[in-house]
């Protein structure tokens, strides 16, 4: 029991943890505010589960930093003639 005696259902009552997705693909993940890098602790990776509004914007430009590393740089696409 808890001090206002509820039952513990043996879950994390935190509300978030670390954007593992971000801690991958952002090499300044450390920099940013603690707040920022969280997400909610039973949601996925994903921009939508960050607790903040920065935290949601780092992650998207974390998804089209990445998305551009695969598809290669600007101007390298080939034309067809």
């Amino acid at each position: 029991m808890d001090p206002y005696h509820r039952k513990s259902s043996g879950e994390d009552t935190r509300n978030g943890r670390d954007c593992q997705f971000c801690q991958a693909m952002d090499p300044n993940f450390y920099q940013r505010q603690p707040i920022d890098r969280m997400v909610l602790s039973k949601a996925d990776d994903c921009a939508s589960a960050h607790l903040t509004e920065d935290g949601y914007i780092k992650h998207r430009l974390a998804e089209l930093a990445r998305r551009r590393s695969a598809m290669g740089a600007p101007g390298s696409v080939s034309r067809c003639a």
